[in-house]
């Protein structure tokens, strides 16, 4: 069974800064897809970022340039970098992996950015 436990959700200003975490029970080192992503309230739940196991990355156009992910593998941890954080960006935020055909989700942290 895989757990994914998410940390690092709060609330912040507009402009602001936050630094998402999504600690796995597993070794992912061979986790060939990762990702961030986030329902709004009343919206569907959106794909932010993935990345995959070559660290090759992928974002949400309405994302590019303000928030960045990563993953260390030696801590099976993926991070998500959200700087220039904007009201439309208020949201859980959920991160769920890939492995061996089966896809598994967190339990969700909470981002409000106040304007």
């Amino acid at each position: 069974q895989v757990q994914l436990v998410e940390s690092g959700g709060g609330l912040v200003q507009a402009g602001g800064s936050l630094r998402l975490s999504c600690a796995a029970s597993v070794n992912i080192f061979s986790i060939d897809y990762m990702g961030w992503y986030r329902q709004a309230p009343g919206k569907q739940r959106e794909m932010v970022a993935h990345i995959t196991s070559n660290d090759s990355t992928n974002y949400a156009d309405s994302v590019k340039g303000r928030f960045t992910i990563a993953r260390d593998n030696a801590k099976n941890t993926m991070y998500l970098q959200m700087n220039s954080l904007k009201p439309e960006d208020t949201a859980v935020y959920y991160c769920r992996l890939i492995r061996r055909g089966y896809s598994y989700w967190g339990q969700g942290t909470q981002v409000t950015v106040s304007s």
